[in-house]
C-alpha cells in the first residue's frame, strides 16, 4: 500500500453546526506529534461503521438527546467519507480537548434508538526519534500546561507524589524520568479486568489493586508523570487486529497517553500493550501502531451543547439523556480493512 502523506494541523470546528457548515479557528488542548521527529512508520486504511444504541428509554419522554463521539483528522489519523444514516446530527465541538460530537435531538422517541455513522480512517503509524528527544528545550506552547492538572480519577496526592519522587530519583530528563515511570507501571500493574473497580481510569485503584484495563494503566502512568512535572493527557477510540484482514469481534474500546518533552513534541506511550506483550515493551514507549482510530482526548468532558449530568469520565460509548436524566447506552462496530 503506498504510504500517506499526512499534514501536521489541528481539526478546527464551529462549536456547534450543521454537518454542511464552514470550520472556523478555535485553540484546544491537544497533543500533536511534532511529525519531524517521527520515524517512517507503516499506514493502516480501514473502513468503520459505529452503531449507537439508546436504550430502555422511560414511557412517556418528550426529549431525548444523544451525543456520540466522532473521530476527525490528526496528524496521524486522516478521517474520509464520514456518513451519518437516518436522522442528521449536527456536528458540535467540545470545548475544552476540541472533541467532535454528533448531537440529536429526537422528540417523543421510542423504548429504543438506533443511530448509525460509518467512515474511512487512514492511520500512520507514530513512532518518536527517542534520540532527538533526549533533551529538554524550552517550552514556549502555553497548552502543555492544562495536561499537568488532576482529573477527577486521575489524581497527584502525596502518595503519588512520593512515588514519582523514588521512581524517578536520579534521572534528569523528562525522557529518562518519564521511562523510569513507564517501566514501573508496566512492572506493577497487571493486566486483569477480573472482579470490579477496572475500566474507570482510577489511579487509585491501579495503585491499590495493582490490575486492571487500559485506563488504569493509563491513569496511573499519568498521575505519576503529571506528579514529576511532566504533561501527560488521554485519548481514547477503537482497535483493530493487529494483522491486516483478520475478522474477528471487535473488542469494546483502547486508550493510550502521551507525555510532553519541553519544547519538543509530545511522545506516545501503551503501558497496557507492553503489559500484555512484554517483548514489545520497547517499542511501546515512544510509539503507537497504526491499527487504531482516535474517537476523544481527554477526561473530566462537558460536551456540546451541554448536558444536564456531570462530565463524563471519557467519551467512547454514546451518551444520552431523557427528558434530563441520563440514559441507558450501548454501542456495536464494524471493520473493514481497505
Amino acid at each position: 500500500m503506498p504510504r500517506i502523506a499526512f499534514a501536521l494541523a489541528l481539526p478546527l470546528f464551529v462549536a456547534c453546526h450543521s454537518t454542511t457548515s464552514p470550520s472556523s479557528t478555535a485553540q484546544f488542548a491537544q497533543m500533536p506529534p511534532d511529525t519531524a521527529l517521527l520515524k517512517p512508520g507503516d499506514t493502516r486504511t480501514f473502513a468503520i461503521e459505529y452503531i449507537a444504541h439508546v436504550k430502555d428509554v422511560p414511557a412517556g419522554t418528550r426529549s431525548l438527546r444523544v451525543w456520540l463521539p466522532v473521530p476527525q483528522d490528526t496528524a496521524v489519523q486522516k478521517i474520509t467519507d464520514l456518513r451519518f444514516d437516518g436522522p442528521q446530527p449536527r456536528l458540535c465541538t467540545e470545548h475544552k480537548f476540541g472533541d467532535q460530537l454528533a448531537y440529536y435531538e429526537l422528540a417523543n422517541p421510542g423504548a429504543a434508538v438506533d443511530l448509525k455513522y460509518s467512515f474511512t480512517c487512514a492511520r500512520r503509524e507514530q513512532v518518536t526519534d527517542l534520540a532527538a528527544v533526549a533533551h529538554d528545550a524550552t517550552e514556549t506552547d502555553a497548552t502543555p500546561a492544562f495536561f499537568l492538572a488532576d482529573d477527577k480519577l486521575t489524581i497527584v496526592d502525596a502518595r503519588i507524589r512520593k512515588m514519582a519522587a523514588e521512581i524517578t530519583a536520579g534521572r534528569t530528563t523528562t525522557l529518562d524520568k518519564s521511562k523510569a515511570i513507564y517501566d514501573y507501571v508496566v512492572s506493577h500493574v497487571k493486566y486483569d479486568k477480573s472482579g470490579t473497580g477496572w475500566g474507570r481510569g482510577d489511579t487509585n485503584y491501579a495503585c491499590d489493586v495493582g490490575k486492571g484495563n487500559c485506563t488504569d494503566f493509563h491513569a496511573l502512568f499519568m498521575s505519576l508523570a503529571r506528579a514529576s512535572g511532566i504533561p501527560a493527557g488521554f485519548e481514547i477510540g477503537l482497535y483493530l487486529p493487529y494483522e491486516r484482514g483478520k475478522q474477528e469481534t471487535p473488542g469494546g474500546y483502547h486508550c493510550w497517553t502521551f507525555f510532553r518533552v519541553p519544547g519538543k513534541t509530545w511522545v506516545p506511550i501503551d503501558a497496557s500493550e507492553a503489559s500484555k506483550m512484554p517483548d514489545r515493551a520497547p517499542y511501546f514507549f515512544g510509539a503507537h501502531t497504526s491499527n487504531r482510530v482516535t474517537l476523544s482526548v481527554g477526561r473530566d468532558l462537558v460536551l456540546e451543547p451541554p448536558q444536564a449530568g456531570a462530565p463524563l469520565n471519557y467519551l467512547l460509548n454514546p451518551y444520552a439523556e431523557a427528558d434530563g436524566k441520563p440514559a441507558v447506552t450501548g454501542k456495536d462496530w464494524t471493520y473493514r480493512d481497505l
